[in-house]
């Protein structure tokens, strides 16, 4: 009967996640990877910029981090470069920005090459000391078997003055003499994640703690196989095979 018990409970464990990892992880590439913001000047005016330094990952348990270099920013003007650095970003005390982002490692999982799905994720984006909540609506789509690409579907515009970064707008409106710069900042990317190898031996991830609620889940299953009638035991052991 103790095999009946062990059964019943590994496949009540099975459906509450207790014991489930997924073993693929997956790493930025740089290479293959483009972040890309527009600053709006004098009203109408747009121009494309980017970042050229990115790192990034996505752990066995969905959760994503996107490294960005400050000082790696390229608008294609050396002087506009220096003054972004020092005096928007600052970046001799804030060298980077941060996204983090939680999404469902079995949807990535499941996907086959070519496979597209549709992603909106809840994250928050730690910039120039500030940490904000933001929304992304994405696009992930499986390349091939060790590469996965997601891209933004709608930009995501961020409000410079809630990073506290307006008065440094402002300094470069004036530097420059321009009759606006818009504090509102589109920002879209493109990013490709390859897949990474467990650390270790090479044997199987090992399956993460279970919490105090999947514990306690655990015990109500053993009381109810428990408290069941000989009858009820000789039904469910009938899928599991003879007690020894």
């Amino acid at each position: 009967m103790q095999r009946l018990v062990t059964a019943c409970l590994t496949l009540a464990l099975s459906t509450t996640g207790i014991g489930t990892a997924f073993a693929t992880e997956w790493t930025l590439n740089p290479e293959r990877s483009h972040l890309a913001f527009v600053s709006i000047k004098s009203g109408n005016i747009g121009e494309v910029h980017q970042f050229t330094k990115l790192s990034g990952t996505i752990d066995d348990q969905g959760q994503a981090t996107i490294d960005t270099k400050l000082d790696s920013v390229e608008t294609l003007i050396p002087i506009r470069n220096e003054r972004m650095r020092e005096i928007l970003f600052k970046t001799a005390q804030f060298s980077d920005a941060t996204l983090s982002a939680k999404i469902d490692p079995a949807a990535i999982d499941a996907l086959q090459p070519g496979d597209q799905i549709d992603v909106v994720a809840e994250s928050s984006l730690s910039l120039h000391g500030e940490t904000q909540p933001l929304v992304l609506k994405m696009q992930a789509a499986k390349l091939d078997a060790d590469s996965i690409m997601v891209a933004s579907t709608a930009p995501v515009v961020l409000d410079a003055a809630k990073f506290g970064m307006d008065k440094g707008v402002e300094k470069l409106r004036e530097i420059a003499g321009l009759e606006s710069i818009s504090n509102a900042v589109p920002v879209t990317f493109v990013l490709t994640f390859d897949t990474q190898a467990p650390a270790g031996d090479g044997s199987a991830a090992a399956s993460p703690a279970p919490s105090p609620e999947m514990l306690a889940q655990y015990e109500v299953y053993r009381e109810t196989i428990e408290a069941m009638s000989d009858e009820q035991k000789e039904a469910v052991a009938a899928l599991f095979g003879p007690a020894r």
